[in-house]
C-alpha cells in the first residue's frame, strides 16, 4: 500500500463546491469580526470563489450636506465587497490600493448593493472590481482595488 504524498494533495485545486463552500466559512467568520461592517448595516447576500456582494440600506445619519449619500459610506461598502471577494479562499488578503468613481448620487431609504469580482490574481497581487448599484439597477459607482496576499488565513482551518 503506497502512503499518499498530502504535500501535492494540499497543493491540488479546490473543486467549485470545496471553493465555495470555503468562501462562505470564510465570509461568515470574517463578518462576525468585522464590526464596521456591522454597523452600517450591510449583509452579505452572495459569496463565491473571488467574488461577494454586499447591501446597505442609505440610512438618514449616511446623508451629507446635499441630503445624499455621502462619498465615504459608499467607498466603505464596496471596500468591503473588495475585501470579502479577495479573501475568498483563505489566504489573509489586504488593500494595496483602490480607487472609485461616482456616477450618480444614492439617497436615503436606497437599498445598495456593491457587487465584486476578481478581475486578474498573480503571485500574491489581484485585482477586483466592485460596482455599487441601488435597487433600481442604476450604477452609483465603480471601485477598483488593489489586493496583496499576506502571511496567514482568515479562519484555521485548512483550506
Amino acid at each position: 500500500m503506497t502512503k499518499l504524498d498530502t504535500s501535492v494533495a494540499a497543493a491540488a485545486p479546490l473543486t467549485s463546491a470545496t471553493a465555495q463552500s470555503l468562501a462562505e466559512r470564510v465570509a461568515a467568520e470574517m463578518f462576525a469580526r468585522d464590526l464596521a461592517s456591522q454597523a452600517m448595516g450591510m449583509r452579505i447576500a452572495r459569496v463565491g470563489p473571488g467574488r461577494a456582494e454586499l447591501t446597505m440600506k442609505v440610512r438618514a445619519d449616511m446623508l451629507n450636506g446635499h441630503a445624499t449619500c455621502h462619498g465615504g459610506f459608499i467607498f466603505t461598502l464596496a471596500d468591503s465587497a473588495f475585501a470579502f471577494a479577495c479573501n475568498s479562499a483563505n489566504m489573509t488578503t489586504v488593500a494595496s490600493g483602490c480607487s472609485i468613481d461616482f456616477i450618480a448620487p444614492a439617497r436615503e431609504n436606497d437599498v445598495l448593493t456593491a457587487i465584486g469580482e476578481e478581475r486578474s490574481l498573480s503571485g500574491r497581487t489581484g485585482v477586483y472590481d466592485i460596482e455599487v448599484r441601488n435597487q433600481h439597477g442604476e450604477t452609483i459607482a465603480l471601485f477598483r482595488g488593489k489586493s496583496h496576499r499576506i502571511k496567514g488565513h482568515v479562519i484555521a482551518e485548512a483550506p
